[in-house]
């Protein structure tokens, strides 16, 4: 049971650490140079990202980090690991909250942007990224500092593990 609980910590840090980095390099990389380019290019490459995005590492790491940190905080609560369950509860709940600002701001956005249609056809490229980069990227911060959170709880976990 003790490897276990380890090996579901870890996991859940590694994890964690993957999307907190994807976020993170969004929102210090890819979206500050789209913000330097035209409205079709920021259209037409947000599009292609959230297609190529869905793919089994991705879920990986963003489902992975959700069933890595739960089974862990189970696993610690059944042992009644009490120091590491505060750390735990709390980078559980932070990515939740993380998941839920992407269910109701980031993919609706996306989904917007897809039905937008092709870039060079869009009427008003400059009102369809109006709509989409200013929310998308104000969530993306959001996501991004809770998933950082969740990630410096999940290492506090460990240091806090016997």
């Amino acid at each position: 049971m003790e490897m276990a609980r380890l090996a579901s910590l870890v996991a859940a840090t590694i994890t964690m650490g993957l999307v907190s980095g994807l976020f993170y390099g969004f929102a210090v990389s890819v979206m500050p140079a789209l913000r330097r380019t035209d409205d079709r290019t920021v259209i037409e490459v947000m599009q292609r990202i959230n297609v190529a995005i869905l793919n089994g590492w991705f879920v990986l790491g963003y489902i992975g980090a959700l069933l890595f940190t739960g089974l862990a905080l189970v696993l610690h609560a059944l042992s009644a690991r009490g120091a590491v369950l505060g750390p735990l509860a709390g980078a559980f709940v932070c990515y939740l909250v993380a998941m839920g600002v992407t269910a109701r701001v980031n993919i609706p956005l996306n989904n917007a942007l897809d039905k937008a249609g092709p870039p060079a056809r869009i009427a008003d490229a400059a009102a369809v990224r109006r709509g989409f980069e200013g929310p998308w990227v104000r969530a993306n911060v959001w996501r991004t500092l809770l998933c950082t959170a969740a990630t410096g709880l999940l290492a506090w976990a460990l240091v806090l593990t016997p």
